[in-house]
Order: C-alpha cells, then structure tokens, then sequence
C-alpha cells in the first residue's frame, strides 16, 4: 500500500560487502540495525507500522547465521504487510572472498581452524549445532549453500567481484535513494575490456570487437573513448552507425518487459578488447540515446584505466 513503511533485507555471504552495503543505505537515509535475530524482525515491523512511528525506511542487516528456515519466514511474514519490502543480496565467487579474507586477515565466521584454505569438505557439525568448516574455502561454500534459498528469494542480486568500495557504495545508493513510488528499474550501461574478464552481473552483453580498434591509430592510442577525438572516430565507422541502429529498437523493445517482470536493475555491458576505446565510446552514446527515451540510468566504465 503507497504511503507504507519501507524494509530492505541485506543479506549475502561474508566478505562480499554487506557492511559497506549498510553504510551507503545510511547515507541515503535508511535506519540501518546490524545482526538484528530473524525472529525479531516482525516485531520491528509491528513497531515501524503504529500510528505516528518515525521510521519510515528500514534496512535490516542478516548476519552470517541469520538465514534459512528463520529468515525465510520472516521475510515472507513481512512481506504479508503491507510494507515494502526488498531483499538485496551480495555475492562474490570464492577466489575473490579468499583473497579478501587474506587481505584482511579476519576470520571466516563459519571457519573454526587456523588451516590454510584447502579444497577439501572438512565440514563438521554437532548434534543440534551450526555447522562448522575446517578451512576458509569449506567455511565459504558451507556458507553459500546456506543461503541458497536466501539468495533465491532477493530482489536485488549484486555480485561485487568487481566493484571496489566506492563503486558499491555508489550502486547501493543509486538502487535505493528514493522511495517505493521510484521508478521500478534503474539501467546500467558499462564498457569493460575482455582481457579482463566479461562482468559476472552483465545481463546484456555486446561485443564491440568487429569496430575498427583506435589502438592501431597512433594518434588515437593515448586516449579513451572520453576523448572527443577517440569518440568521434569510433561513432563516425559506418559499422558503428548500423549497429547502433539495429541495438537501439532492441534495447527499446525488451527494457520495458525486463520492467515488467519485475527487474530491479539491469545492466548493459559493452566489451571490446582492452576497455578504453571502442567499448566506451559506445557505452557512452547508447547511454546518451537511452537518457534521451527518458531511461533512468547511469553509465561506468570498469577497465578505463587498466
């Protein structure tokens, strides 16, 4: 119902930034309660609903053994209400969540030894207990499949294997700055170089590679596709013109039916070799033609400066 409280569930696997995720919702004026017990959340919904309570928009942070039959249920009970409520989930592959937990040198909290990451599945469980691990990569797979039916149920997936600090900070505000009665889908467009790996959250990809590559162009190498003299050179190739024509009556026809279905957020990757050149240039006048149809989007370039 409009004019209702507002909840955003963030849950995910440890290391994949659901702290950061909190901190940048608190920055767009959510009320933000860490490691709240699952079972408690209806009662904060019971409080959020009264006549003349405050809080209006709250986010509720799932700590590491917050999920499965508990979290389930009370998500499924708050969404009975008539509050608004979405499920951000983060996520990242293991290699990254190792690196990460090296990096810092913290302690996985389903890890219970001080072994070195194995391949193994040393997953250890007392009658009635949390089941534990016996290394970090036993610790963050237990942990994913934990949260499988966590991950299925959210509205919102983010994958922060390459995002840095920053990058998800500024994705967390964009998806949740304003209120229920925001438009339903926000749209990304990114370029990205695959040398450096297609982006795990891409739901559309194009390859940009058949455009003749500003590289091979002396004059044209030391700049991006930023650059007015990269951009025009890029846009101004015959094949440039003909794929624009062609993408943006897709892009047009099956936006408004990701909306439809329900899509929170979608993300359109522009990929040639490098990512400095063709796909940025590109990815800037497909968000240009986009702003222009009246799409509420934003536009990054994730391999600009490798």
């Amino acid at each position: 119902m409009a004019g209702g409280p507002e909840f955003v569930i963030v849950a995910g696997l440890s290391g994949a930034g659901r702290s950061t995720a909190a901190n940048a919702l608190e920055d767009v004026g959510w009320f933000v309660i860490d490691n709240l017990p699952p079972n408690l959340i209806p009662d904060v919904a019971d409080l959020v609903a009264q006549p003349g309570a405050r809080l209006r928009r709250v986010a509720l942070v799932a700590g590491t053994r917050e999920y499965r039959e508990d979290l389930i249920a009370a998500i499924a009970r708050l969404r009975e209400s008539n509050a608004s409520v979405r499920v951000m989930f983060l996520d990242a592959p293991t290699d990254v969540l190792i690196r990460r937990y090296d990096d810092t040198r913290r302690r996985h909290p389903l890890h219970t030894g001080d072994t070195e990451p194995s391949r193994s599945d040393g997953v250890e469980q007392a009658a009635g207990a949390e089941p534990v691990a016996e290394s970090v990569i036993d610790a963050i797979e237990l942990e994913r499949r934990l949260l499988a039916d966590v991950r299925e149920t959210a509205d919102v997936v983010i994958d922060t294997a390459d995002l840095n600090v920053h990058e998800l900070r500024d994705r967390v505000r964009e998806e949740f700055r304003t209120s229920a009665d925001a438009p339903q889908m926000r749209t990304a467009v990114m370029s990205f170089g695959y040398k450096h790996g297609v982006p795990r959250d891409a739901d559309l990809v194009f390859d940009c590679r058949f455009l003749p590559n500003p590289h091979w162009v002396p004059d044209l190498r030391p700049f991006t596709g930023l650059d007015h003299q990269v951009r025009d050179w890029v846009l101004g190739q015959a094949a440039s013109s003909t794929f624009l024509d062609r993408l943006m009556p897709l892009l047009e026809s099956v936006l408004p039916a990701y909306r439809a279905e329900g899509k929170s957020y979608l993300t359109i990757a522009m990929g040639c070799t490098g990512g400095r050149h063709r796909s940025v240039a590109v990815a800037e006048e497909v968000s240009r033609l986009l702003a222009e149809r009246g799409h509420d989007l934003q536009c990054r370039h994730r391999d600009i400066d490798r």
